[in-house]
């Protein structure tokens, strides 16, 4: 099968646990963010690796949404106020001119103990969700006969195998509501690949569990992700390129 013109990387945000919920963050997460290959190579890739060099004098670092919100780590320079706020503009000019879309699945887990006397796991439920709208997304391109890689970042070989049969299962039909998506593959990728794709991915899908936790509180980071989210022809972003459950 012939390559798309697109890749997808995928994170999540929050833990699928359902045993132990924290109230303060009860929901789990799972963002793609799909990006044009040319679009990528040529812009995305480039303006992460600049803001590396700008701050660190290498591209050694990884950027990780926890870590630059506790300023820990490589990113203790963060520590320093006028670093912080030169840091965060510079990050939030970079979002905001990322050529990218965005498709997410939140789950809040508390409503969904509470709704089901058996709950599915909630990786799984998002991951179903986010599959069928990159699907759809991918048709309305033209692009459903061609084949595009999902890279996920690579946990263990446990969590991987779990997730890929989840993902093998989805893909052959047994989803929530999707038929067959034999174009869609998964590529697991380590961490110390430092991939630009899956760092955008883990910037995105902490703001966005934020905003759904609290629509009412300022979040900078979501005001600039919400442009990127996949919409429906009317403009409609619930149901399209979020999908909150349940």
């Amino acid at each position: 099968m012939q390559f798309s013109d697109y890749v997808v990387y995928a994170d999540e945000s929050g833990d699928h646990s359902l045993t132990s919920i924290n109230p303060q963050n009860p929901v789990f997460v799972l963002a793609f963010c799909i990006f044009e290959k040319n679009a990528y190579i040529s812009h995305a890739v480039p303006s992460v690796q600049r803001l590396k060099f700008d701050f660190w004098g290498c591209d050694c670092v990884v950027l990780h949404s926890h870590d630059i919100r506790k300023a820990t780590g490589e990113f203790n320079i963060l520590l320093n106020p006028d670093t912080r706020g030169r840091f965060t503009d510079r990050l939030h000019r970079l979002m905001a001119d990322m050529p990218v879309t965005i498709i997410a699945a939140v789950i809040d887990k508390q409503r969904h103990v509470a709704r089901y006397s058996e709950p599915s796991n909630p990786y799984d439920i998002a991951l179903a969700f986010c599959m069928e709208r990159l699907q759809r997304w991918l048709q309305e391109k033209a692009q459903a006969d061609r084949l595009t890689h999902v890279i996920v970042e690579r946990r263990g070989r446990t969590e991987d195998a779990t997730l890929e049969l989840s993902f093998l299962r989805i893909k052959d039909g047994q989803g929530v509501h999707g038929g067959p998506m034999p174009n869609l593959a998964i590529r697991f990728m380590d961490k110390k690949h430092n991939s630009t794709g899956l760092q955008v991915a883990d910037l995105v899908a902490h703001p966005i569990g934020r905003h759904v936790i609290n629509p009412a509180q300022p979040n900078r980071a979501y005001d600039l992700i919400e442009p990127k989210m996949r919409r429906s022809s009317a403009g409609r972003i619930s149901g399209y390129g979020l999908k909150i459950f349940p």
